[in-house]
């Protein structure tokens, strides 16, 4: 059997993470945020349990200052709060408002029906698969650490 082509596999993950990309930039320009704050709300919202600023600060790769900033917007502009829910109150954790959860939830329902309408095309093999592979790509890029140039 053989394997697909590299470069168009390449080619298609480009393009995928253009149109996301595209996506990010008009939802971020609507909230009037910048999209590394978006990337923040995402990394949030997927979470598996709440994130600190120093777990999203090593998430996003910025520097403690940058993300200082970036949450500080995001609570301003009333898509996160700061939540001390441990007993040792110096631990903050970040939390994704239900309403403004709601807002990206509209802003993005195009993204889930092209989803959900491209997934009903593969046999669920298939999408474990994708999914298998998606994961494991993410795993990879994830400990990929860029010089600081």
């Amino acid at each position: 059997m053989s394997h697909p082509d590299l470069r168009a596999l390449a080619v298609q993950l480009r393009r995928m993470n253009g149109e996301m990309n595209r996506l990010v930039h008009g939802f971020a320009a609507g909230q009037e945020l910048h999209t590394t704050d978006v990337q923040a709300l995402a990394a949030i919202l997927d979470a598996e349990e709440p994130l600190t600023p120093s777990r999203l600060r090593d998430h996003l790769g910025l520097t403690s200052g940058a993300v200082s900033a970036c949450v500080d917007r995001l609570e301003r502009a009333g898509h996160i709060s700061r939540v001390r829910e441990s007993s040792d109150r110096r631990v903050v954790h970040l939390h994704y408002v239900p309403g403004a959860q709601a807002a990206a939830r509209t802003y993005f329902q195009p993204l889930a029906e092209a989803t959900e309408h491209v997934r009903g095309g593969f046999s669920e093999d298939e999408l474990a698969v994708v999914l298998r592979f998606l994961g494991a790509l993410n795993g990879e890029l994830a400990t990929i650490r860029t010089p600081r140039v």
